[in-house]
């Protein structure tokens, strides 16, 4: 049995949308662990002053991906709060030979990510009336995107270790995975999808909160090459909400893991591999 929770404030405008995306990000911890959810219930805080046709559609939205996942709503909590907030508490089940762990990764492994960078700098933005309509769909259906379809990808693979991608951003659940492995990963930014508009908007500073405080957190654990624009490294540490999986295969399983994952529509990038520890936990190139 693997259980989890979460919830958070609107990341989008539209309440059905959000709750798509509340309930995509709480489901994929039970993916990154290699497991299947079965059971979820509704968390959310909601102000007396709004419509409750808002919270039917928040609900409505989450229940749309609960279903799309296989799994069933079996009730939840509510409780007035001065901002909405929405998510849930996920139960679900995995052969104990088959639980992947973040902390397991082997010498060798090739990484590969699941999903495009960039949804913290472009939510921002949306907060701010500042991304055009094509980027927001482009947001919205990164993050609405269930991991269900890159774990089950994943099934038959040699995996060693997987993560979700989502509020420490890529760097900090890499640190967390080269960490709990005793191992340090390189990471090569000419592998690392990024999405362009994140790219220009983070050159132009628009960068959330979250990602400075990443950067504080990881001061120790990184190392960056001089080479790379501060752009880029940014996004490295943009916090994501339902970002994609990060997942440690063996070398000479990557290729036909990358090919299994984008015959199934998810992102397939290489970027980068596990090493012996060198006495840092991350590098970057």
């Amino acid at each position: 049995m693997i259980q989890t929770v979460d919830f958070f404030p609107p990341v989008v405008d539209d309440p059905y949308t959000f709750g798509q995306v509340a309930a995509a990000n709480a489901l994929s911890d039970i993916y990154a662990m290699g497991g299947a959810p079965k059971i979820a219930m509704n968390l959310i805080c909601f102000p007396s002053c709004l419509d409750l046709k808002i919270m039917e559609e928040i609900l409505q939205g989450g229940y749309s991906k609960v279903i799309e996942a296989g799994a069933i709503i079996a009730g939840g909590h509510t409780i007035e709060d001065n901002e909405p907030k929405y998510g849930l508490c996920v139960t679900g089940y995995a052969h104990p030979k088959k639980v992947l762990a973040n902390s397991t990764a082997r010498e060798g492994d090739i990484l590969i990510l699941t999903k495009t960078l960039g949804s913290g700098v472009l939510s921002t933005a949306a907060k701010a009336e500042m991304l055009p309509e094509k980027d927001y769909k482009d947001m919205v259906a990164i993050m609405s995107r269930l991991n269900k379809y890159a774990q089950e990808a994943m099934s038959g693979f040699n995996v060693s270790s997987c993560t979700d991608v989502t509020g420490f951003g890529l760097l900090g659940h890499a640190a967390e995975m080269a960490k709990g492995s005793g191992r340090t990963i390189e990471l090569f930014t000419s592998g690392i999808p990024v999405h362009p508009k994140a790219l220009e908007l983070a050159r132009e500073g628009l960068v959330p909160g979250g990602a400075y405080n990443n950067m504080g957190y990881l001061k120790d654990d990184v190392v960056m090459a001089a080479d790379i624009p501060l752009e880029l490294s940014d996004l490295l540490y943009d916090p994501q909400t339902s970002g994609g999986l990060l997942i440690a295969v063996d070398e000479r399983e990557a290729e036909a893991l990358a090919r299994r994952l984008k015959d199934g529509g998810d992102e397939a990038a290489v970027v980068g591999y596990v090493k012996d520890f060198d006495g840092k936990a991350i590098r970057v190139y």
